[in-house]
């Protein structure tokens, strides 16, 4: 079970070289539900016992299964990330250098580990901006072959490379697209989209790794692929949504694009996306501003973005006691300066919920001198404030274009997130939880 389950992770990241993709696969997964989608520009008709889900910018979506019996009207919620770091082609993209080289022009998306990118077959995916008549229309794109690759300087060019490299993001990272014996870029992506050239009007394309995602280790013990962060969560927590149910609550999964770059965009964490759909989502179901107030106090997120193993060749960069390792369960998250939301009491929520599931639970703090990074729910709770805990999946190479997890926790994950999207948590107030089913 372990394994199946961490190969439809891998078979789902494979769907999604970019944020765009990833969404359009998370909404298939819940058109294949029977969730019914609501376009953001038009009026919602929401009934108890509803399931429906709402997109924005093509990057983000938000999803929400009603209850049927909302006496105790309130908010269970997860969310993820639908981006990873990568690097982002220019506008003007072709530079033509000596001997007939074209390179692509790019620019740095997130904090990518840059050495990770070089020497590694690499394609092009995202979405273009087409004309069509007197519309405008976005479409996919992705080119499911080798395209691209950043070549490394030879070390009898560079003798010190393996003493520390400093990558320059305006020449290291610039990938060989051609020889000179080929159509131009624009011209590759309008024969590959089936549109002429001239109605191609913008385009957000990104290069992503082709390396093939993989199960592996001597007996089976790991998983490896491009985008595991956050990807593996994205997925896990729409599986755990799908599968629950919960009469006394209302369900939702959210998954916000930009979360790399500090979410501070009209489809991240920090805009007002969920406040938009729970305030909707309250009005359409004949509830007043008071109660969507009440309701919200009695709400509970999980933020789902992955956390550091221990790295076994650099045990010291992590706290002694508070470290995680792969296969050993979910990790919550925590942190003093409150980068992660998780206190004693969103903690002691979800311990409960993983111990009623059978899923193993770890904790992780920051080694005191080494600053982490930030997440999804102390940003979301900017703009919708409720008891938040910040929980992930232990990974290795964390922003590597190729990243490494334990093959069991995704099932982990699976399992501890659809009994908490099964569970009505009753809040009562600050000090006092009660579950029931």
């Amino acid at each position: 079970m372990f394994e199946k389950t961490s190969k439809n992770v891998i078979e789902f990241i494979s769907k999604c070289p970019s944020c765009f993709h990833a969404v359009n696969e998370l909404s298939k997964m819940l058109d294949e539900a029977g969730f019914t989608h609501l376009k953001e520009c038009e009026k919602w008709d929401l009934k108890r016992g509803g399931k429906y889900y709402t997109t924005r910018n093509g990057s983000s979506i938000i999803a929400f299964n009603i209850g049927e019996k909302l006496d105790n009207y309130h908010f269970q919620i997860t969310s993820s990330h639908s981006d990873s770091p990568n690097l982002k082609i220019k506008e003007r993209a072709e530079i033509k250098g000596k001997g007939d080289y074209v390179k692509l022009n790019t620019e740095v998306y997130g904090g990518m580990i840059s050495s990770t990118w070089l020497d590694r077959p690499l394609s092009i995916a995202g979405r273009v901006l087409v004309k069509d008549g007197n519309t405008i229309c976005s479409k996919l794109l992705k080119f499911d072959r080798d395209l691209v690759l950043i070549p490394n300087l030879a070390i009898h060019l560079n003798r010190e490379v393996n003493n520390g490299m400093k990558y320059s993001n305006q020449t290291d990272m610039l990938p060989l697209f051609s020889a000179g014996e080929c159509d131009s870029y624009d011209e590759l992506i309008a024969n590959e989209l089936g549109v002429d050239k001239e109605d191609i009007l913008s385009k957000d394309l990104y290069l992503y790794p082709r390396t093939q995602a993989s199960i592996w280790g001597a007996k089976k013990e790991f998983i490896s692929s491009a985008r595991l962060d956050d990807l593996q969560c994205a997925y896990t927590s729409l599986t755990a949504f799908i599968n629950a149910n919960n009469e006394h609550a209302v369900n939702v999964y959210s998954c916000f694009d930009n979360e790399e770059v500090g979410s501070g965009t009209k489809q991240g964490a920090l805009s007002t996306f969920l406040y938009d759909v729970l305030q909707r989502l309250n009005t359409g179901l004949g509830f007043t501003n008071e109660d969507y107030y009440t309701a919200v106090a009695k709400s509970f997120m999980v933020s789902c973005d992955n956390a550091h193993a221990v790295h076994p060749n650099h045990p010291e960069k992590t706290d002694a006691e508070n470290c995680t390792y792969l296969n050993k369960g979910i990790v919550i998250k925590f942190s003093a300066n409150q980068k992660y939301t998780t206190d004693a009491i969103s903690a002691s929520v979800f311990i409960e919920i993983c111990n009623r599931a059978n899923a193993p639970v770890q904790k992780f703090v920051n080694h005191s001198d080494i600053a982490g990074g930030s997440t999804l729910g102390n940003l979301s709770s900017q703009k919708v404030s409720m008891h938040t805990v910040d929980i992930g999946l232990p990974q290795l190479s964390m922003h590597s274009a190729y990243e490494t997890a334990g093959v069991k926790d995704s099932k982990y994950m699976i399992d501890a997130l659809t009994e908490f999207y099964n569970t009505n948590l009753l809040i009562t107030d600050s000090e006092q939880i009660v579950f029931s089913k």
